[in-house]
């Protein structure tokens, strides 16, 4: 099969990106997280391939993802949008620092909200490095900064545009966890690569809601299970991820 694909210099360069900032490789240490993964498996609570995808599905209808999602498309829309006053200020300096402090209020055990700050606050350190320009914007949104926040600031100033860095967020959240699933369960590479490919029309949904979102509160979390598996992780006699 032959096909015919072309590609502009901008939008290649935009896709290099998305891929950079979705990379594993990403300094912000999202490999030795679980969200309350590990806890679920050791109590047999996720044991098949078929466990881990209706967890994965549930997570993406009624999770903490579904908020930080909606965070990505809300905080890319206000950086897009409003740009800098004449102070140099971010306009939307104000929505964007309320939607941080949400997200915090929003994680209900100190695992998540921990995690989210940890990587939030090692993306801005790599984010301020590589683009001083950012820092007006980091500020506005205050410090210490959610994982989502920083994602979004970041793919905003790499001109991805709004629908593929939510994927992406998605799409890298996903596969963190499906790589965890391989190691805990444990699972085959191939199952693990079976189950993500599988999981893509989750994931177009879940990007579908979070773009349709106007406010935060218009989500309904039902994720209780997660989150007492989260606060029960510090228990387990032995342990590979921080949570």
């Amino acid at each position: 099969m032959t096909t015919a694909t072309t590609m502009t210099t901008t939008s290649a360069q935009a896709l290099l990106r998305l891929l950079q900032l979705t990379s594993p490789a990403l300094p912000v240490g999202a490999y030795s997280y679980s969200e309350g993964l590990e806890t679920l498996v050791e109590q047999r609570v996720i044991a098949t391939p078929k466990d881990m995808v209706a967890w994965l599905e549930q997570e993406l209808a009624s999770g903490m993802v579904a908020i930080d999602s909606a965070a990505v498309g809300l905080i890319y829309k206000a950086a897009t949008h409003g740009g800098l006053d004449s102070t140099g200020e971010p306009a939307n300096g104000e929505a964007i620092a309320a939607i941080n402090h949400e997200l915090s209020a929003l994680r209900d055990s100190e695992e998540t909200r921990q995690q989210s700050l940890a990587m939030g606050r090692s993306l801005v350190r790599m984010a301020t490095h590589l683009h001083p320009d950012l820092k007006p914007w980091f500020s506005a949104a205050g410090n210490p900064c959610n994982f989502a926040v920083a994602f979004a600031l970041v793919a905003a100033r790499w001109e991805i545009d709004g629908r593929s860095a939510v994927l992406g967020y998605l799409h890298s959240w996903a596969a963190n966890l499906i790589t965890s699933a391989v190691k805990l369960v444990p699972l085959g590479q191939t199952v693990g690569q079976e189950m993500l490919l599988g999981l893509y029309p989750a994931l177009e949904a879940a990007g579908d809601r979070a773009l349709s979102t106007q406010a935060l509160d218009e989500i309904s979390l039902s994720s209780w299970g997660t989150s007492l598996a989260t606060m029960q992780h510090e228990a387990l006699y032995t342990r590979l991820f921080r949570s």
